[in-house]
């Protein structure tokens, strides 16, 4: 069911695939409208993709920003369920990254340093002594170029982007290319590929923030959550791995059975305490036990009082775990709704954070043209 073909493409600006489903016609569709416009004027637009049973996804050419997902509950009510505003302007205003692709770099490097080849590269630090989710100006902050692509049963949108040597400290000219694509069956696929002219390190994801019961509604402490790991990644004061693999069992990282989130967050635990230092909260990468099977289950969240469950399958070795432990309710998102403490939960597929600076951990170290790729899938259902 999640397997999507990569082939087609359409450039107008709107595009459908018909098709044949169970006998009946279906369509699908992707608009193009514009969101904004940069200080510069550089033009920002937003891509909606549709599918047959109404299911819609925004994205924004500036920072790949997953503005908008809107599904059904299991009374067939639709609401939005990604954190976000309705307009350009708090997105340049250092929102927290919300919906944003991220890059060269997701997550923590340890310092801004790390050293490649016998040559240390520096980073600017952008998170206490860190870098973090590529620097001050990372991938999240760009303009990326846009064309809407079609399947026999998905559509979508392809975004591309240039980073040349030397962006943000990272070296070689890296080339990506990120693919937003919908189905019939209410899985959102984004698809990464990279190719490098030098070896570098690259660690993308995706820092959407969901809340299953609609953005804006509250927190998140009562939706309940699996993920499918037997260890994480502890950390130190500064958020950076320690390099050593906990075993979850018996402590409040443990979910492979399904639990509130809020059941443990307050707890009195020391990495509870580092990600929150007043209430607690989660933002550790979780060691995932799928071993890079896109069909293997790697967590699961659901909501009980709507009954919307979000379901997620990764390439990727790892999971960022987030709980918005910093919004505080001063921020005003979309149809002016304050996104309140612990207000959504972020599932960044991921290497590990620092990996380039610990090298037991999984290599995120990409060779002259060897291609990467990562594939990242959203099912969401009432």
């Amino acid at each position: 069911m999640r397997s999507l073909s990569r082939t087609g493409i359409a450039g107008t600006l709107l595009v459908s695939a018909v098709g044949m489903a169970g006998g009946a016609a279906h369509a699908m569709s992707v608009t193009r409208a514009p969101f904004g416009t940069m200080p510069d004027g550089t033009r920002v637009d937003e891509y909606t993709l549709t599918n047959d049973a109404g299911m819609e996804v925004g994205v924004l050419t500036y920072g790949g920003i997953v503005q908008s997902v809107t599904v059904p509950d299991k009374n067939g009510e639709f609401e939005d369920v990604v954190l976000g505003f309705d307009r350009l302007e708090p997105y340049l205003d250092n929102a927290p990254y919300f919906g944003a692709l991220i890059g060269r770099y997701g997550n923590r490097i340890a310092g801004g340093e790390f050293e490649l080849g016998g040559e240390t590269y520096r980073i600017p630090a952008n998170n206490g002594p860190n870098a973090l989710h590529g620097g001050p100006d990372g991938f999240d902050s760009r303009i990326w170029q846009a064309r809407p692509i079609e399947g026999a049963e998905w559509v979508g949108v392809e975004l591309s982007l240039l980073s040349r040597d030397g962006d943000m400290g990272f070296p070689g000219d890296l080339a990506v290319t990120v693919r937003y694509t919908l189905n019939q069956h209410n899985d959102l696929r984004i698809h990464y590929t990279a190719l490098s002219d030098e070896p570098t390190v690259v660690n993308l994801t995706n820092h959407a923030y969901f809340n299953l019961a609609g953005a804006g509604e509250g927190d998140v402490l009562d939706q309940v959550a699996m993920i499918n790991a037997d260890r994480y990644t502890p950390v130190d004061e500064t958020l950076i791995p320690t390099g050593r693999l906990a075993p979850v069992a018996q402590t409040p990282f443990d979910f492979r059975t399904p639990k509130a989130i809020g059941e443990q967050i307050r707890d009195d635990h020391v990495q509870l305490q580092r990600a929150e230092p007043e209430h607690g909260g989660y933002d550790h990468n979780w060691v995932l036990n799928t071993d890079g099977d896109l069909d293997a289950l790697a967590a699961r969240v659901v909501d009980p009082a709507s009954g919307r469950a979000l379901t997620f399958y990764t390439t990727e070795p790892g999971v960022q775990f987030y709980t918005s432990n910093f919004l505080d309710g001063s921020l005003a998102g979309k149809n002016g709704e304050s996104y309140a403490h612990w207000g959504g939960f972020t599932l960044e597929a991921q290497h590990f954070p620092d990996a380039p600076n610990q090298s037991d951990f999984p290599s995120t170290r990409l060779e002259p043209g060897e291609p990467y790729h990562q594939t990242t899938v959203f099912h969401f259902s009432p």
